[in-house]
């Protein structure tokens, strides 16, 4: 993972929802001592982080549907540990650069920070989703709560992905 992010071996990645929102901001405190060059397999790599979560996510999904709830906890957490190792790369390595590139582009600028900033959002309403169904058991009335805010989440994720794709990865351009 240290690999992924561009962290140099001996650091270690921090855990938990502290992770992501030190990789949001480590953009935007100081400019770091080099900067993070162009690498042309990072959105697919991304992307294919996206095909991963989604497939995730879905099969969280399926033990819902079919009343399999004792297995979604540590399927949740893996979903989580996935989605801010994805996060942590696409902030440390697709946000820094594309922001150096254009700069003096204000309005992609602006695009691009609204992006970042929707997304700590998000992170934080996935992780809230996490913890909220880290159940030993599911009643009746968390089995139905849990179906709602899985569609809530998957719409969000969903329509996230579809525009991060078309909107935000074709600015990563060599420079």
């Amino acid at each position: 993972m240290r690999r992924l992010v561009g962290q140099p071996q001996q650091r270690r990645a921090p855990k938990g929802t502290a992770a992501v929102e030190q990789a949001a901001t480590l953009g935007t405190m100081s400019t770091p001592a080099r900067p993070i060059a162009y690498d042309a397999g990072l959105v697919p790599a991304l992307k294919q982080d996206h095909n991963d979560l989604v497939a995730l996510f879905d099969e969280i999904g399926s033990c819902a549907r079919h009343d399999r709830f004792e297995e979604i906890p540590p399927l949740l957490t893996r979903f989580k540990m996935n989605f801010e190792a994805h996060l942590i790369a696409e902030n440390v390595r697709f946000y820094n650069y594309v922001e150096r590139a254009l700069e003096g582009d204000s309005e992609n600028t602006m695009l691009i920070r609204s992006f970042r900033r929707e997304m700590n959002a998000i992170a934080r309403g996935v992780v809230d989703f996490v913890k909220k169904y880290q159940l030993n058991a599911f009643d009746e009335a968390s089995k139905s709560a849990f179906i709602d805010d899985y569609q809530a989440v998957g719409d969000l994720l969903a329509q996230r992905i579809q525009r991060e794709e078309a909107s935000l990865y074709p600015l990563y351009q060599p420079a």
